[in-house]
C-alpha cells in the first residue's frame, strides 16, 4: 500500500508543480492509524508517516543539536523512480549508510564510494538523490525539512522534497523550510510562498531550555541574583539560580540562568571544567517547578534534550557529595631556574628527539605559564596572525612573594580557623593581602629589566596577561581565573602595577576557594606573563572553538564563532540584553556554509559582523591551530574523543589605519570535551 500511493503522491505532486493547480488534495496524507506496528522490529524505511509514534519510531537526535529538544529523521527521495524514503534514523545515521544498502543495484544505478556520493549528492545540479531531514522542535512546535549547511540544492529541487515529504506526512500541512546557512537562507528567499520558511533565530527565540555542560548535581537550591553576588557567599554545596550569567562565580554544584549564555562564556567554561552543570531557562526566577524548591536538597540532571529536578534526602545529598569529590590537584611544579625575559619563540620548543608536543609545553609551562608555552608555538605557525611578545618567568613571581613576606602571609592566614570556616572572613583577609601586593615594592633588578626589555617595542601600552601553572591546562578547571592589565611603555610605574595586579589576582576570592575545593597547594601556583603590544580600539572581539561543540557523533565538523562588534563589548561576558554574532562556520565544507545562530544587537539589521573575507581569515587560522594541537591534545595525539581548541581573537586595524582590520589570535587552550563520558 504505501509504495503505491508513493506513486500516485509523486504523480500528484508533478502535476501540481507543473500546473500549480490548488483546491482540494486528494494526495495528502492525514493523521491515522500507524503504519509501523511493532516499534522494536521497526522497517529501515517507510513510504509515509500517518502518525507521531511512527516519527518517533524513526528519529533520533540529530547530529548537530544546536536546538534543544529537537527529534529528526532523515529522508530520501529517489529521482530515479520518484520514491521517498523517511529512513530509519537510528539504524543509519547518516543518507549514505541507507541509500548505499538499499538503493543500490537491483535494477536501480549503483551507488558508488562515500566520497563520490558526498562530492555529488550534496552538490551537482544532476544529482540522483534530494535529501534532507524533518525536524521536530518541541518547545517551538515546530515541524522543519532541513538539508545540510552544505547543500547547494536550488529552489526548484528544495521545493520538490518539499511538497513531496508534505504529501507524504501528516504533519505535512505545519511544516515550513528552514534554511540552516546563509547559502540556502538566499535560496530560500526565492522558493513560492507555497513553502514557508522558518529561520534558526526563530526557532531559537521559541524555546525555553538552553542546556550547556551536560551532568548532574545535587545541592540545595538557592535562588539569587547575578548582582548580589558581589557581596553574597555561596557553598560548594549549592545549586544555584539566577537572573543573568556572571563573569564569574565561586565553586557550586550546579547552575541555572534566567537569560540565556553563550556556550563560550567563562562561567560555562568553568562549569565543563567543573563537570558541573549548566543551563539556561526562560523565567528561571518564577518557575513554578523550581520556586517550590527553594532552599531544599535537590538533584538536577541536565541533558542535550531535558532537564528535570526532584528531592533528594540530606543522607542521599551527603552520600553524592562523598562519592563525587573531586581528586586533588596536583600543579605542575615551578621551574625556578628559568630567570631569562624570553622571546614568545623561544618559551616553548619543537619536539624533537622522540619527544611529543606535550613534553615540550610542560616543561615551558612550569617555567612561563601555560598561556604563554600555548602562545608560543602559535606564533611560530606559519601563516598564524599574532603579535610579537615575550614571557616573564615564574621565578620574578616566586622572587616577589619572596621578598615581601607574601608566603609567610598566605601560611598564617591557612592556620587561622577563622580565615578557614568563614567566608566573610576570608574575603576580608584576601583582598587585604591584594591591596597590600598593590604596594610592595620590586627588585631593582626585575624594574631594569622590565625597562630594558619594554624598550624593544616601539608602541604606547603593552598588555601583561596572566600565564601561571595552574590556567589553560587540559582538565584543570581555572578558565578566566585571572585578569590582565595594560602599561605605558614610557611609564616603569604603570608597567609595575600591571604586573602587581596580575600577581594579586592570583589571592582573589574565587580563586583561592577554587584551589581549596580541588585540593590544590595554594602556595604551589606560580604567576609568569605574557607581554605584548595591547589592543587600544579593536574593530570586533571574539572567541571560537575549533570544533563543533553541538555534534557528539563528530560527524558534522564545524567551528563554533562568537563575535561582537568593537572591542568594549565581551562576548564571553555581555551586559544583559546585548547578544553577538553566534554562528557554526562549515569551514571544511566545499561551499563553507554559515549558520547564524543569534545575530548581534549592536549592529544594522540583516548584517554580520565579520564580512566574508574575514570569516575566511578567521577559519584559516582556526583550521591551522587545530592540526597545530592536534599532536598534543587531538587525534594526532591518540584522543578519540572530541577535541577542539578554544581560541580568542581580535580585528584591529591599529597596524593599517583605514584599511580593513586585519586578524590577530590571542590565545589557545584546550576547550573541555562537550560530551563527557557519565
Amino acid at each position: 500500500m504505501s509504495s503505491r500511493f508513493t506513486l500516485a503522491v509523486a504523480a500528484g505532486v508533478a502535476l501540481s508543480l507543473v500546473t500549480g493547480c490548488g483546491g482540494s488534495d486528494p494526495f495528502q496524507v492525514t493523521e491515522g492509524a500507524c503504519e509501523i506496528l511493532d516499534p522494536g522490529a521497526a522497517p529501515d524505511s517507510v513510504a509515509i508517516i500517518p502518525c507521531r509514534a511512527d516519527f518517533d519510531t524513526l528519529a533520533s537526535t540529530p547530529l548537530d543539536a544546536t536546538l534543544p529538544g529537537s527529534r529528526s529523521t532523515k529522508v530520501v527521495l529517489d529521482t530515479f523512480d520518484l520514491a521517498l524514503y523517511f529512513q530509519n534514523t537510528v539504524a543509519y545515521q547518516i543518507h549514505f549508510e541507507f541509500v548505499s544498502t538499499h538503493l543500490s543495484g537491483d535494477g536501480r544505478p549503483v551507488v558508488g564510494t562515500l566520497a563520490d556520493f558526498n562530492a555529488t549528492q550534496y552538490f551537482t545540479p544532476d544529482r540522483r538523490f534530494l535529501l534532507g531531514a524533518v525536524t521536530y522542535y518541541e518547545q517551538p512546535d515546530r515541524w522543519a525539512l532541513e538539508l545540510s549547511p552544505y547543500d547547494t540544492a536550488s529552489a526548484e529541487m528544495i521545493e520538490r522534497l518539499f511538497v513531496m515529504v508534505k504529501h507524504a506526512s501528516y504533519f505535512g500541512p505545519r511544516m515550513a523550510f528552514h534554511p540552516t546557512s546563509e547559502a540556502l537562507a538566499a535560496v530560500a528567499a526565492m522558493l513560492p510562498s507555497s513553502v514557508p520558511v522558518v529561520t534558526t533565530e526563530e526557532l531559537y527565540e521559541g524555546i525555553d531550555y538552553q542546556p550547556l555542560s551536560l551532568g548532574t548535581a545535587v545541592g540545595r537550591l538557592h535562588f539569587t541574583t547575578a548582582a548580589a553576588l558581589t557581596t553574597e557567599y555561596l557553598s560548594h554545596q549549592d545549586i544555584v539560580v539566577l537572573d543573568e550569567a556572571p563573569n564569574d562565580i565561586s565553586v557550586i554544584q550546579g547552575l541555572i540562568t534566567q537569560e540565556f549564555q553563550t556556550p563560550l562564556s567563562h562561567v560555562n567554561v568553568l562549569s565543563r571544567n567543573r563537570h558541573t552543570p549548566n543551563m539556561g531557562l526562560r523565567e528561571a526566577l518564577t518557575n513554578p517547578q523550581l520556586t517550590s524548591l527553594d532552599g531544599q536538597l535537590v538533584k538536577l540532571v541536565v541533558t542535550a534534550e531535558a532537564w528535570t529536578i526532584t528531592t533528594v534526602t540530606a543522607a542521599e545529598a551527603q552520600a553524592w557529595w562523598d562519592s563525587h569529590a573531586p581528586t586533588p590537584v596536583t600543579l605542575p611544579p615551578m621551574d625556578l631556574t628559568r630567570t631569562a625575559f624570553a622571546n614568545i619563540e623561544d618559551v616553548t620548543p619543537e619536539p624533537f628527539g622522540g619527544q611529543t608536543l606535550r613534553d615540550v609545553i610542560k616543561p615551558a609551562v612550569a617555567a612561563y605559564g601555560g598561556k604563554a608555552a600555548h602562545y608560543s608555538l602559535l606564533y611560530r605557525t606559519p601563516g598564524m596572525p599574532i603579535k610579537r611578545a615575550f614571557a616573564i618567568p615564574l621565578y620574578y613571581y616566586d622572587l616577589f612573594m619572596r621578598q615581601n613576606g607574601f608566603y609567610a602571609r598566605v601560611d598564617a592566614l591557612l592556620a587561622d580557623l577563622a580565615f578557614v570556616t568563614d567566608p566573610a572572613a576570608r574575603d576580608a583577609a584576601l583582598a587585604q593581602l591584594r591591596a597590600d601586593m598593590l604596594v610592595a615594592p620590586f627588585d631593582p633588578a626585575f624594574q631594569a629589566l622590565i625597562t630594558a626589555k619594554a624598550a624593544e617595542y616601539p608602541v604606547i601600552k603593552l598588555r601583561f596577561r596572566s600565564s601561571s601553572n595552574s590556567e589553560d591546562l587540559d582538565g584543570f578547571p581555572c578558565a578566566g581565573c585571572y585578569n590582565s592589565y595594560s602599561g605605558a611603555v614610557a611609564e616603569l610605574a604603570t608597567m609595575e602595577q600591571a604586573i602587581r595586579k596580575v600577581y594579586a589576582d592570583v589571592w582573589s576570592f574565587r580563586t583561592f576557594d577554587e584551589r581549596t575545593f580541588y585540593g590544590v597547594d595554594h602556595t604551589s601556583v606560580g604567576m609568569a606573563l605574557l607581554v605584548h603590544e595591547n589592543f587600544a580600539d579593536e574593530e570586533a572581539n571574539g572567541v571560537a572553538v575549533t570544533s563543533n561543540p553541538f555534534d557528539a557523533s563528530y560527524l558534522d565538523p564545524a567551528f563554533y564563532v562568537n563575535v561582537q562588534l568593537g572591542g568594549d563589548v565581551e562576548v564571553v561576558a555581555p551586559p544583559p540584553g546585548v547578544y553577538s554574532d553566534q554562528l557554526l562556520y562549515y569551514f571544511r565544507q566545499p561551499n563553507q556554509p554559515v549558520n547564524y545562530l543569534t545575530h548581534s544587537n549592536l549592529i544594522a539589521p540583516n548584517t554580520n559582523v565579520l564580512t566574508t573575507t574575514q570569516l575566511y581569515q578567521l577559519g584559516t587560522a582556526l583550521a591551522a591551530i587545530h592540526t597545530r594541537f592536534s599532536p598534543a591534545y587531538g587525534p594526532a595525539a591518540g584522543n578519540s574523543g572530541w577535541y577542539g581548541m578554544d581560541v580568542e581573537f581580535k580585528f584591529d586595524d591599529q597596524a593599517n589605519p583605514g584599511q580593513p582590520p586585519t586578524l590577530y589570535v590571542k590565545q589557545a587552550r584546550p576547550y573541555p570535551d562537550p560530551f563527557p563520558s557519565p
